[in-house]
């Protein structure tokens, strides 16, 4: 399951944490490292993510609903809820099929389970910075601390996703 250790880093972890926490420095080594890992898990991690999304968004909405009490935060969060566990799941699977797609015009080519795999675990990776970026949009509210935050876990996300791809692409 671990790869050869290069330039002294060691093999991938094993467990979740370990992995997510590595992923922000060595995204390759962890993704190839799950690259037997079935559908069904796939989905779990997918809906980790999510649930961890969802919490994040949580004193968000309590800033908000305190601010502005004509949209009550009950209502704020089941939009959150629906949005972030019903809609975001199909969004994602949408998305790695496409992406999945897109490569078959490069040299390139992804297995439609490694496509899934390189997204849901950049999403799950990520999940810490989002929660860092929830909580900072409820206690300080929308500024330079936040757009900062929010920039990170994008910036994050996004090499997370591409190294992950690189590492389960193959060359056609």
């Amino acid at each position: 399951m671990a790869d050869a250790p290069r330039q002294g880093i060691g093999p991938a972890p094993r467990g979740i944490l370990p992995r997510v926490l590595q992923s922000w420095w060595a995204p390759r080594r962890v993704v190839r490292g799950m690259a037997d890992m079935p559908d069904r898990a796939q989905l779990v991690v997918l809906m980790a993510a999510m649930l961890i999304f969802l919490l994040a968004q949580a004193p968000g909405h309590a800033r908000a609903a305190a601010l502005d009490p004509s949209v009550p935060l009950e209502a704020r969060m089941g939009g959150a809820l629906m949005a972030v566990m019903f809609l975001m799941p199909l969004i994602a699977y949408g998305v790695a099929a496409l992406v999945g797609g897109m490569m078959r015009l490069t040299r390139w080519r992804i297995a439609p389970s490694h496509s899934r795999l390189a997204l849901f675990w950049a999403l799950l990776a990520v999940a810490p910075a989002m929660l860092l970026a929830g909580l900072v949009g409820g206690m300080i509210g929308s500024g330079p601390a936040l757009s900062l935050v929010q920039t990170v876990a994008g910036i994050g996300f996004l090499m997370i996703w591409g190294a992950g791809i690189a590492a389960l692409a193959v060359k056609a």
